[in-house]
């Protein structure tokens, strides 16, 4: 009894391999006493029958190969044979055992189970019969044999290694299978690896080889399975009916052109779903241009003067005349929305000017926010130094003490910054004021007679551009007065009159423009005029001082003799004193000082002969009225003077 429960759990683990892997379950008739006919050969009529048929290479259609596997007849083999059992067990080189359990040989432990290799099978195990348990990852899978029709596959020894296999290609269906038999023929072929799946195509060499080719891709695993299997054609144990079959992966050329197919309709499919997914969210495209018109052209002129609606209507304008809208017939319309786009300019700058107010504005309350800011920071300190002293701290505990010290120290640095901010600001203020000074007056009101003469020839010209454009339109509505009937010529004469109406208000305003350009002219020259005659007067106190230059001379002597009691002098002479004041006096304006070139250049305004070695030697000698600083960082580093003759003044009292 239980020899037989053991092979029943043997068959049913058997049968639950073969249902995992893909193949055809084989039928079992534990009764059938029926002997395997390893020992018989066949007949040498049949051999050569077989042998004499001639092979071809063929592709099998796809319909032939599925209903060959669905109606192969199932195979029944008889296993209660032990002579049979025995002979395939030593054909495989294993240690025989019979299906009911009993061991064939005396001393084979039955405790290694059917082969070297795998565990025991308990068979009350729970759920035997109903459910196979789950095979684990680490246990070696159990082959069997396969019978077939016309041969009989032997599973290789489990210790061995698996068969090596090529890096699979992508789309593999096509498998290579060597080691056939000799007098293997397609039909052995086809019975044995259609139960792996729909072939669709057989090439088969003379060198004992074949290609296979299958309908899907899983298919060619359960066709790498059966890699290693010794095959036997019958019972013969010729070498031309045995063989070990490999079966590796192969590349066709067909697997490769399906496999970039099906990447190509994948890639299709992922870009039409990107551009379903971006279409979802794209914005809206904006509304189309409407085409030129009079009445559109009326209505975007319009647009033109409204701040609201000028960007809508600037792109309008500029897309009509990007198409080429623009002729002689509607160039002054045009010409009259360009000349729009031109004043928006004004309000434009306008703006600016407004935003500029309103941003000196703001500058100038968060100056006085942060001056207030200061000023309660001061009252703060000074609570914290009031307290800090002898007649509070003494009545303060030692823990009051410190976090009073430490307020204070916390209150001086927060003070410090806005200071140094608020310095920071007023620094940038005095740079810009004496940027501007730099900026004589005359050169000030020269440069705006210019600008103004300068915009009074611009609107000279625009109006000159209106009163041509006018010009031609008058002509093309002369043009269309002899073309049209006579019904449209009261019409016209009105719009003559009108026309000629606004070309007689244009020129007598362009004559108004005219005459105030003469007088910017004549202003012009007569500032001109002043200016040189303020050249000449400068050139005649210039010779004046020149020629008092012996008498400076005579007092200078007498003034040497008079020092020479008192010591020598660092000015020597009544021009360098000259010097002195004027330089006192730009410095003086100048409270950051001002490097040699620009005082040289201030100076020879006043007499061209001054040169920058004579004026850097007298400010050297005068150590207590200038001094010379060094400013600016890295490259921008330079030397500036600076005034200081009130400090020195203190110094030499």
């Amino acid at each position: 009894m239980r020899a037989e429960i053991k092979s029943r759990t043997v068959l049913n683990e058997s049968s639950t391999s073969l249902s995992l892997l893909g193949l055809n379950q084989l039928p079992f008739d534990p009764g059938h006493s029926k002997p395997l006919p390893f020992n018989s050969r066949a007949s040498p009529a049949e051999n050569g029958g077989e042998m004499g048929q001639k092979r071809k290479r063929s592709n099998i259609p796809p319909d032939g190969m599925h209903s060959l596997s669905l109606e192969s007849p199932p195979m029944d083999l008889g296993m209660s044979d032990p002579d049979a059992w025995a002979t395939a067990m030593n054909n495989l080189g294993m240690a025989p055992m019979g299906i009911t359990g009993d061991p064939l040989l005396s001393d084979f432990d039955p405790a290694l189970g059917m082969m070297t290799g795998i565990p025991p099978i308990n068979p009350m195990m729970p759920g035997l019969g109903i459910v196979p348990p789950p095979i684990p990852s680490d246990m070696p899978v159990v082959k069997e044999i396969i019978h077939c029709k016309s041969c009989t596959l032997f599973p290789p020894n489990p210790n061995l290694p698996p068969p090596a296999t090529r890096e699979r290609p992508p789309g593999c269906k096509t498998v290579f299978v060597g080691g056939l038999p000799e007098n293997g023929t397609e039909d052995t072929i086809v019975e044995i690896f259609e139960q792996c799946g729909e072939i669709i195509a057989l090439r088969k060499s003379k060198k004992h080889f074949c290609h296979i080719r299958f309908a899907e891709e899983y298919m060619v695993d359960k066709a790498i399975y059966l890699s290693g299997y010794r095959i036997r054609l019958g019972s013969s144990t010729d070498k031309k009916d045995t063989g070990r079959l490999h079966v590796d992966f192969a590349q066709a050329r067909d697997d490769v052109y399906e496999w970039e197919c099906k990447q190509r309709m994948l890639a299709r499919e992922e870009r039409h779903r990107r551009r379903m997914a971006e279409e979802q969210f794209h914005p809206p495209s904006p509304p189309p241009v409407v085409h030129y018109s009079d009445h559109e052209c009326s209505i975007v002129a319009e647009k033109l003067k409204d701040n609201s609606k000028f960007s809508e209507a600037v792109q309008t304008l500029l897309t009509w005349i990007e198409r080429g809208e623009v002729n002689r017939r509607s160039a002054n319309n045009f010409y009259s929305m360009i000349q729009s786009v031109n004043s928006h300019i004004r309000r434009l700058m306008n703006e600016k000017t407004a935003h500029e107010k309103e941003m000196e504005e703001a500058k100038e309350k968060f100056k006085l926010a942060l001056a207030g800011i200061l000023a309660q920071f001061e009252q703060i300190v000074a609570v914290y130094r009031s307290a800090s002293k002898q007649k509070a701290w003494d009545h303060f505990t030692k823990a009051q003490r410190k976090n009073i010290s430490v307020w204070c120290k916390q209150t001086e640095e927060i003070r410090n910054i806005h200071n140094d901010e608020l310095m920071g600001i007023r620094r940038e203020e005095e740079m810009e004021m004496s940027d501007d000074d730099i900026e004589p007056p005359e050169m000030k009101e020269e440069s705006a007679l210019q600008l103004q003469t300068e915009a009074l020839k611009e609107e000279n010209d625009s109006l000159r551009c209106q009163l041509d454009a006018y010009r031609n339109e008058v002509e093309l509505l002369k043009q269309e007065q002899g073309k049209l009937g006579r019904e449209e010529d009261a019409s016209k004469d009105q719009q003559l009159e009108l026309l000629q109406q606004a070309l007689q208000g244009m020129q007598q305003h362009l004559v108004k423009l005219q005459d105030e350009c003469e007088q910017r002219d004549v202003e012009l020259e007569k500032a001109k005029e002043e200016k040189v005659q303020l050249d000449k007067l400068l050139e005649s106190l210039k010779d004046k001082a020149n020629n008092l230059s012996p008498i400076c001379s005579v007092s200078q002597e007498k003034e040497n003799l008079l020092e020479r009691g008192l010591g020598s002098s660092p000015i020597k002479s009544e021009r360098e004193a000259l010097l002195v004041g004027i330089i006192s006096t730009f410095l003086h304006v100048h409270p950051f000082g001002a490097n040699i070139e620009y005082i040289c250049s201030y100076l020879q305004r006043l007499d061209s002969k001054i040169c920058a070695s004579e004026v850097e030697a007298l400010m050297t000698r005068l150590r207590h009225t200038f001094k010379q600083e060094m400013s600016g960082v890295g490259a921008s580093l330079e030397k500036r003077w600076k005034f200081c003759g009130f400090e020195g003044l203190k110094a030499t009292t």
